[in-house]
């Protein structure tokens, strides 16, 4: 049953939540337009594509948005409650601070649990929808642009350039068209003036020019022997095609195997495949492209599987044990024949290598076949090598999507843990004081994750480790402000630091008396 206590601290943290939540995605949209304004710019979008953009941005930064909403809310109902001695009134009656946190605490959960479905749900199909309507825009070529004494080389195949453009921009004067055919021989057209128009159906544009010349070269680009053509004309009309400057639509089939586009189930079946794809089917590939080419290897093998004979043993009447008592002296002749045999061994030649076996019709033709074989060996290592570290950097990546998913969903909880008490212990609303803590501890929220997550790009340490370190991070900041909270710690008061230093300058001065009283002594 919810009392008046719980409905008051809701009341007081939804409208501050919802403020700070859309202007918080109102600031990442805008960073993304600032990231990507090259790639916008001069591309000639209308106003649906650039709604449709909005929109998918606006979709992919709430995850982020969330976290930085709930801290910011928190610090300001706090810190407002607090300033107004609300917070005060109901500690004086009894109502302890952990009580008085609890229902926006719940409220966080729920937010965080709302955080997750948007992220397993709904994330990946505006990532979907907005990789391939960015990938549409970024490859379309700019918008036609005509510009006075400047070469334009949009169209395929030729270069435009027009000397002087009328305020109509339809009459054009000293117009020249060079024909780009990527060979030794160039035709071009000069025109004194003209005019230009788009066509009906906005898919062509016509050129209608007056009073010029036509230069044309034909024959083979290999040799001199050419023909060189000069056509004048008083009217000619020349038309270029304007469907490579449309936005091509992508399918979004192209980008749905994105480890972006996934959600948590289709994540596990993505992680599971790769990890044997990067793991037993190494092992079995080098297997059945390495080791088959050395029949060494496989008799090897082959010799492992069969079971070892049996060592055959004498029978008892066949073996004879000399037996010599321990008091029978060594015998100097006997050992000097044991020492004699022990140096002749040793001195004995090395025997020969594989080399100084072979025939020297044939050893410069078996050296060059070996040295053929293992450098293929060691190119298909190489490829197999390569392969398996793309699989491993890939199984990195759906690893972090997985628990990026989890790890920023529960950074609500932590953020509110550390954004209540900072609020009841500064006790100041509004956007002055919270905001710059709120920024503050988000700075380092998203510092941490970063570092994080390049940690685990760079295989440096594991995925747990890496997307959850902002997390295990300042999850023990906040149970030690709660706990300050909780015994009305005067963390950020300035008269308590101000008394504190007050002391120990007094102390210090007082440590300098006596010292220097003792060295006036001596």
């Amino acid at each position: 049953m919810i009392k008046k206590l719980d409905k008051l601290v809701i009341k007081a943290f939804v409208g501050p939540f919802i403020a700070t939540f859309f202007i918080t995605l109102f600031v990442l949209v805008l960073q993304f337009f600032w990231k990507y304004i090259d790639d916008l710019v001069g591309k000639g979008l209308d106003t649906i594509t650039i709604l449709q953009l909005t929109s998918y941005v606006t979709a992919t930064a709430v995850p982020l948005a969330l976290p930085l909403a709930v801290l910011l809310s928190s610090i300001m109902t706090f810190g407002k409650l607090g300033e107004s001695f609300e917070t005060v009134a109901i500690k004086s009656a009894g109502i302890p601070l952990l009580r008085f946190m609890r229902p926006l605490f719940i409220f966080s959960v729920i937010i965080s649990m709302v955080a997750f479905l948007f992220s397993n749900y709904i994330i990946p199909v505006a990532q979907l929808k907005f990789q391939t309507l960015l990938y549409d825009i970024t490859v379309a070529k700019p918008a036609f642009n005509l510009k006075e004494g400047v070469f334009f080389k949009e169209f395929d195949g030729y270069t435009i350039k027009i000397g002087k453009k009328e305020k109509d921009n339809v009459t054009i004067h000293n117009i020249i068209i060079f024909e780009r055919n990527y060979s030794l021989q160039d035709n071009i057209i000069v025109a004194e003036h003209g005019q230009m128009k788009m066509s009906d159906d906005k898919k062509f544009l016509e050129f209608y020019l007056q009073n010029g010349w036509r230069n044309e070269e034909r024959g083979p680009s290999y040799t001199v022997n050419t023909d060189y053509l000069r056509l004048g004309f008083k009217e000619y009309k020349k038309v270029f095609d304007l469907s490579s400057f449309a936005m091509m639509r992508t399918p979004d089939s192209l980008f749905k195997d994105n480890f972006r586009m996934l959600n948590v189930r289709q994540l596990n079946n993505a992680i599971d495949s790769l990890k044997v794809q990067a793991g037993g089917r190494m092992s079995k590939r080098i297997e059945r492209e390495v080791s088959l080419n050395y029949t060494f290897v496989k008799d090897a093998k082959d010799s492992l599987k069969k079971p070892l004979p049996h060592p055959v043993i004498p029978p008892a009447e066949m073996v004879v044990y000399e037996k010599v008592p321990l008091s029978t002296p060594i015998i100097p002749a006997r050992y000097d024949q044991q020492r004699n045999a022990i140096g002749l061994a040793l001195q004995a030649p090395p025997p020969a290598t594989y080399d100084q076996l072979l025939p020297d019709s044939v050893r410069k033709s078996i050296v060059t076949r070996v040295i053929d074989k293992v450098n293929s060996s060691k190119n298909a290592l190489d490829i197999i090598a390569a392969d398996t570290q793309a699989k491993q950097k890939d199984l990195r990546f759906h690893l972090i999507e997985w628990h990026r998913k989890f790890s920023l969903s529960f950074a609500c909880v932590v953020l509110f843990l550390i954004g209540a008490p900072l609020g009841s212990i500064i006790r100041k609303g509004g956007l002055g004081m919270p905001l710059v803590i709120a920024v503050i501890f988000f700075l380092i929220f998203h510092l941490l994750n970063m570092f994080g997550e390049k940690f685990v790009r760079e295989d440096i340490t594991s995925a747990f480790v890496g997307m959850w370190l902002s997390t295990l991070a300042l999850l023990p900041v906040g149970f030690f402000l709660t706990y300050k909270a909780m015994h009305d710690s005067q963390l950020f008061n300035k008269e308590f630091y101000y008394r504190t230093f007050k002391k120990l300058r007094l102390l210090i001065q007082k440590f300098r008396s006596k010292k220097e009283a003792t060295a006036a002594m001596a």
